[in-house]
């Protein structure tokens, strides 16, 4: 079994064109591996098993106690730790000593120039502004540079969402020309969603996400911001160049300002690093891009919802009517902006334009509707089901549980 970052970068290496050889000896994996994982087309599928403590667990303290001393050897504490009880390996021991050494180690960091279409970094900001009241808000600007070029895409958005931040990296790629064949973020929650044994685990929605459109999330270390310069010094560039003394009045004015100045200030200026015009490096840099995926992610909100037998289902205070062949079905809303999409499978039921005044009932025929003994639900121990829990990381707010095979279906560029 091995990780989804491996098999992200089994596929990023296979779409490099090498072998099947070349991936296993560069991973470190056997072939047959490799193989079963690209016929796959997957993400590989874990069971969690119930770990056994460790026998260093009940000596950990000690351990840290030694080391908050000295820089002693793994061969000194063992010899202490025998003592004291320990029956396990030696190499157990160096496992933890090392990670504890890591944890007390200063890193450093030498600065890196990226090849053509490598790497693009990520980074969110956020900008103070005053109404004519005096009253203050935030907006917040998504940022993603090119790290050969130093070419950008700069989006003032409301709210930092995961729906918002896919649909800004959507028309990121767009504007740049294509996809790089990784991204490197900091441990923000669009991304991250925790770690396990200090390895990063990924949300799974933009995990699907990133298939899609063929690049591999990379991932800072904590506290770390200086691994991720590229795109955190630009930040300061748009404060000084762009926003002070900008004169605020709305967020779709903000935004064709600001590309504005990215085409005409921006782009045109000798960058410190690589001393050359950013338009340049740009144009050098697109052809080593990624293509665009013939559609777009869906990053549609999804929810699921019964259909009762007054043809109707209930959401955001609101009755929608669909066609009777969905009654006593669950169905798929898909919500983007104010548009109300409902699907049963792959089949668009009906489509409502979500009104701003709630307890309305829409799409209802002016001729009445009779069900067949067919369509007439039967209601039992699943009612319910639709509404029962909370998904973390994804655009599903609802889940029910449903074969995984559906999860796939769904999840492949939100089909």
């Amino acid at each position: 079994m091995i990780y989804s970052e491996a098999f992200m970068d089994i596929i990023a290496l296979k779409r490099a064109g090498h072998s099947i050889r070349f991936i296993a000896r560069k991973l470190g994996i056997h072939r047959k591996t490799v193989k079963k994982h690209l016929e796959a087309n997957a993400f590989p599928a874990y069971t969690r098993s119930v770990q056994k403590p460790s026998v260093l667990e009940p000596f950990h303290p000690i351990i840290k106690g030694f080391l908050d001393e000295d820089d002693y050897q793994a061969t000194w504490i063992l010899e202490r730790i025998r003592k004291l009880g320990y029956a396990g390996s030696y190499r157990t021991l160096t496992g933890y000593v090392a990670s504890i050494k890591e944890q007390k180690s200063q890193i450093a960091y030498t600065r890196f120039e990226t090849e053509p279409g490598l790497q693009a970094q990520v980074d969110w900001g956020d900008f103070k502004v005053a109404d004519a009241k005096g009253k203050t808000s935030t907006v917040y600007v998504f940022v993603m540079l090119l790290g050969f070029s130093r070419a950008m895409y700069v989006e003032f958005v409301e709210h930092c969402t995961l729906e918002t931040f896919m649909d800004c990296h959507i028309r990121a790629f767009g504007h740049l020309g294509g996809v790089p064949a990784e991204v490197l973020y900091d441990n923000m929650k669009n991304v991250v969603i925790g770690r396990d044994k200090g390895k990063p685990r990924f949300n799974v929605e933009f995990f699907h996400f990133a298939r899609h459109y063929g690049f591999t999330p990379r991932v800072c270390p904590p506290y770390s911001p200086w691994v991720k310069g590229k795109v955190e010094r630009p930040m300061n560039y748009i404060r000084e160049s762009f926003w002070r003394g900008y004169a605020y009045s709305s967020l779709s004015q903000a935004n064709q300002d600001v590309l504005h100045w990215k085409l005409e200030v921006a782009d045109q200026r000798i960058h410190g690093t690589h001393r050359q015009q950013v338009i340049a490096r740009w144009e050098e840099e697109v052809p080593h891009l990624g293509e665009l995926p013939p559609t777009d992610y869906d990053t549609s909100l999804k929810f699921y919802r019964k259909v009762y037998k007054d043809c109707l289902l209930s959401f955001n205070a609101n009755r929608y009517y669909v066609p009777p062949e969905a009654v006593g079905k669950k169905v798929l809303l898909k919500v983007k902006g104010n548009q109300l999409r409902i699907y049963h499978d792959d089949t668009l039921l009906k489509q409502y334009q979500i009104p701003d005044q709630k307890g309305q009932t829409l799409g209802i025929p002016k001729a009445p509707v009779r069900l067949t003994p067919q369509q007439t639900p039967r209601y039992g121990r699943d009612k319910g089901k639709a509404t029962r829990g909370l998904s973390t990381g994804s655009l599903y707010p609802e889940v029910y549980k449903r074969p995984l095979s559906e999860y796939e279906r769904f999840a492949a560029g939100g089909a």
